[in-house]
């Protein structure tokens, strides 16, 4: 099958992926790429549809893992660039639908290593965080309300695949954070007033990491929910860490703790 026009009814169907009301409406979401798609089918990720351009023909590396071609629909460059938020788009696209997972399962582990978003607004940072949460062997990640979508592909390219090596949920603080607490979790954030580094808490233990908006942190309603608080020690003259660099030494200080 081939598509060589914007006009095309599927075609504006998915361009109206690149928005959130278009990701949430359709219950799907935009791929990009050779790498991310390639990601996206050895985790297992069901496609709709695969888009490859037919100047450049499709990729040898997912032809040979996809179970079946009947989805693959060969597009010109225009409809790629249709369907990508970037400059240049990469010759390759799939359509997968979104999949929601619920909490209970992050509660259920012996041993979580969590991370918890409040608010993180910027695409970007959210997702190195998961890229970052997936490297350091977290066990999940929670995204509470305003936290950027998921599904945007900035947050989809900013992971590398790696939203599709770990659980990931979308849930309101105020009732998973107390249910978390109750199963001996501790709920862990950073704060200048602390007593302890982060190099000094037991991170060994059962842990949430809670982290928060870029400009005012966490927020008020959800801080009230912290067990424990901690700092990571800086010796130069930054006065802070962009949220994800924060969250990637607080993850792999975990790691140190736990592997080492």
């Amino acid at each position: 099958m081939q598509i060589l026009s914007v006009q095309n009814p599927k075609v504006k169907q998915w361009s109206l992926l690149l928005t959130k009301k278009g990701r949430d409406s359709q219950g799907k979401f935009i791929i990009e790429g050779t790498h991310l798609v390639q990601e996206a089918l050895q985790s297992g990720v069901r496609l709709e549809t695969l888009l490859y351009s037919i100047d450049k023909g499709l990729p040898a590396e997912l032809e040979q893992l996809l179970p079946d071609r009947s989805i693959c629909v060969g597009v010109s460059e225009e409809v790629l660039a249709k369907c990508s938020d970037t400059q240049t788009p990469q010759g390759v696209a799939a359509i997968a639908e979104k999949y929601g997972l619920a909490s209970a399962g992050l509660l259920e582990h012996p041993q979580p290593l969590v991370v918890v978003l409040d608010g993180v607004q910027d695409p970007g940072n959210v997702g190195t965080i998961v890229r970052s949460a997936d490297a350091a062997g977290a066990t999940g990640i929670v995204l509470g309300r305003g936290t950027a979508d998921l599904y945007n592909p900035k947050t989809v390219r900013a992971t590398m695949g790696s939203l599709f090596h770990l659980p990931i949920v979308e849930a309101d603080l105020d009732e998973v954070l107390p249910m978390a607490a109750y199963k001996g979790v501790r709920l862990v954030g950073t704060s200048l007033q602390a007593e302890s580094t982060c190099y000094e808490l037991d991170l060994r233990l059962p842990t949430w990491l809670i982290v928060g908006n870029e400009g005012s942190g966490v927020s008020p309603q959800v801080e009230r929910h912290v067990t424990h608080r901690t700092i990571i020690p800086m010796h130069g003259k930054a006065e802070s860490l962009n949220v994800a660099m924060a969250t990637t030494v607080l993850l792999f200080e975990a790691a140190r703790q736990r592997v080492f």
